[in-house]
This record gives structure tokens, C-alpha cells and sequence, in this order.
């Protein structure tokens, strides 16, 4: 797992370009003599194993894809490819369920289908909706599907887990604004959509202080501001981007809709004009509470109960396997991925590394969720 782990991360591939990737875990798959299903919603991979005579089904999904980042990194397996970085970990998640899925297919005692989900770009949130599209679960029935993240920060090996909101939705939004752009030095002969923009920008801060209830968690970030003018010129428009987040619909919803009015309400006051994008990418991941629960059970049959949080707070991070979890019952986990060094740094910084200690842990919690789902 370690050798296949570097490979990866020598050689990132952003999402829906996994073609190497995927090449790799199809042929050690078949080697292991593990039914294979390829380009699955773009390039993602499904393998199957069989055991018995059970009707009983698992689905484990790991993510493939790396990040548009220059990695900063000075060890022998860091990244050959200009800008883009296995910078959370993906290379680690992909080498652990591979790993375990080969343990499985020489030395596992179960009774029943597992299936081995390798998705196409999480990162943008696309993969997960786009083999579901592909029929993931009508070609591919299972009863419960399972996901882990590597979290840096949280001591190697440990479990957080809970039953509820996970993580929380990702809703991308732009702001088009027009005005009439002028020169600098006569602004009155124009509207100014840089003025406009800015009081949009303030008054957007509103929105999770004054339009949601205080008890219902939620950011909304304002990421980028764009303009098309140059030194000596108020420009023409204006394009405000960003992302918002929660933990539920509703939530979503509302900042949805007081978007809206606010960006109308206030560049109709400075006389300008504006078109608002509101896009909910990514859905929440919602971990229902019997899966959640086994998880929690099994960490701490393996690695002590002392290792295991049942009820660790929810991020407002996001991950597309919310969109697996709206079809089917299941949880999503953190494995700890080291409190010092380079393996405690942030995930999606150019100095992060997976921490391989952590690899047969991951394997093996795999391993030992199908054999308890799927008793022989």
C-alpha cells in the first residue's frame, strides 16, 4: 500500500483525468482476480467480489482525484506534475481500499457482495452525482455505503464519527453586477459597479448574523472579486464569487433567497444592475445513526475505545459522498491522520502529506466492516 500510495501521489491526476489512476486499480483488481467495472461516470472504477451464497451488500467508496496545487514538498515521491498535488490525501484513501479489497479477495470470510467504489473528482463535486447517473447502485446494488477522510490534527489512528450532519453542503455563488464604466477621473459619468460591489460584499455579512437562526450553523464567504478594469478606468462589471455553507436544506434555502434581495436590493440603490448564480454542488453528508453507530462499534473493537469519538462535532468542510448517502443508508468517518509535522499539516496545503503509518489501519477497518456486515 505504502509503494502505491507514493506512486499516486509522483503522479496526481485532477478529476475526471484519472486515467492512470484508474488503469492502476483496474489492473491490481483483476489481479486479485476481483470482477471489474471501468469508466463509470467519466473514469470512475467499480470492482466487485463475491463470497456465498449471500444476497447481503457493502459499498466502500474511496476518491482518486488530487488538487490543482504546487506542492511544496522535498521528499523522493512528491509530485512530477507542475501544479497539481495530492494534497488530501486521496492517494492514501485510494491505496487503503485497494489494499483491502486484495485482502479480502485472498483471505476474507464473508457471505455476500462487497462493493469497491473509486470515484472521479470529489474535489469539484461532480464525481459522486456523475456515477450515480451511470446507474452506480442499479448496476451495482448495495444495502449500505461507507466512506473515511484522513484528518489531520487528530492523533493517528484515532476515529471521529456521529450520527447526523457530518459535513456540510457546499452552495457556489456568483455575482454578476453591471454599471457604466467611465474614466477614473470623471466617476460621475458612469456607474461605478466596484462601489456597488463592495456594499454587496458588506451587506452579504448579514445574512448568517441577522437572517438565520443563530442555533443553525452556517458561513457564508465571500472568496473572490473580479472586475474587468484596468489602473485609470472604473470598469463595466463586476463579478463577486463564493461559497456558503450549512448543514441543511432549509438553511441552504434561505441564503439562497436573501442573496438574492440583498445583491438586488442594493445595486438597484447604487443604480446599477445584477444576475445572481446560486449553485448547490455539494450536498450535506448526513450519517444515518445505525451505520454511524457500527462504525463507532467497530473502532472500538479494533483499536480501543479510548480511539474512538462517537460524537465528534461536524465540519463545515464539504464532501460529495453526501450525494451517495441521499441514496443509501451509511456513514462517513475521520481516520486521524497525525498531530506533528508534515503530517499534521492542513489538508489542501502544499506541505501536506498522508501519513502512511495510518494505511493498515484503514485497510483493516475496511476488511473487518465487510466481514461483520457480511457474516460468513
Amino acid at each position: 500500500m505504502r509503494e502505491w500510495r507514493h506512486d499516486l501521489h509522483s503522479n496526481p491526476e485532477l478529476g475526471f483525468d484519472e486515467t492512470r489512476t484508474a488503469r492502476m486499480i483496474a489492473d491490481h483488481l483483476r489481479s486479485g482476480g476481483i470482477e471489474v467495472h471501468e469508466g463509470i461516470g467519466g473514469t470512475g472504477v467499480v470492482g466487485i467480489l463475491r463470497r456465498g451464497n449471500g444476497a447481503g451488500s457493502i459499498a466502500i467508496r474511496a476518491e482518486m482525484d488530487a488538487l490543482p496545487i504546487s506542492e511544496q514538498n522535498e521528499f523522493t515521491y512528491r509530485s512530477t506534475q507542475m501544479g497539481k498535488m495530492h494534497a488530501c490525501g486521496h492517494d492514501g484513501h485510494t491505496s487503503m481500499l485497494l489494499g483491502a479489497a486484495l485482502h479480502l479477495a485472498s483471505h476474507g470470510r464473508f457471505n455476500g457482495i462487497a462493493v469497491f467504489i473509486f470515484q472521479p473528482d470529489e474535489e469539484n463535486g461532480r464525481g459522486a452525482r456523475a456515477m450515480l447517473e451511470a446507474g452506480l447502485f442499479e448496476r451495482f446494488p448495495a444495502d449500505a455505503v461507507f466512506a473515511l477522510h484522513n484528518l489531520p490534527g487528530l492523533e493517528a489512528g484515532r476515529i471521529a464519527v456521529r450520527p447526523g450532519a457530518m459535513m456540510a453542503c457546499e452552495d457556489i455563488f456568483k455575482i454578476e453586477i453591471t454599471g457604466n464604466g467611465t474614466h477614473a477621473a470623471m466617476p460621475h459619468k458612469g456607474t461605478d459597479p466596484i462601489v456597488a460591489g463592495a456594499h454587496v460584499v458588506t451587506a452579504l455579512q448579514t445574512i448568517v448574523a441577522r437572517e438565520l437562526d443563530p442555533l443553525d450553523h452556517a458561513v457564508v464567504s465571500v472568496t473572490e472579486f473580479q472586475t474587468t478594469g484596468v489602473r485609470n478606468v472604473i470598469p463595466g462589471r463586476v463579478t463577486i464569487s463564493g461559497d456558503a455553507r450549512s448543514f441543511a436544506q432549509p438553511v441552504g434555502d434561505a441564503i439562497n433567497a436573501a442573496m438574492r434581495r440583498i445583491a438586488s436590493g442594493v445595486t438597484a440603490a447604487q443604480g446599477a444592475r445584477c444576475e445572481v448564480h446560486y449553485n448547490r454542488d455539494f450536498t450535506a453528508t448526513i450519517n444515518a445513526a445505525r451505520e454511524a453507530g457500527i462504525i463507532a462499534e467497530l473502532g472500538a473493537s479494533l483499536f480501543g475505545r479510548d480511539m474512538v469519538d462517537a460524537n465528534c462535532p461536524p465540519l463545515l468542510a464539504s464532501d460529495d459522498f453526501g450525494a451517495l448517502l441521499e441514496q443509501r443508508p451509511g456513514a462517513y468517518f475521520f481516520l486521524g491522520n497525525g498531530l506533528e509535522g508534515a503530517n499534521g499539516r492542513a489538508l489542501h496545503n502544499p506541505g501536506y502529506d498522508f501519513n502512511d503509518c495510518i494505511l493498515d489501519k484503514g485497510a483493516e477497518f475496511w476488511v473487518r466492516l465487510v466481514e461483520r456486515q457480511l457474516p460468513a
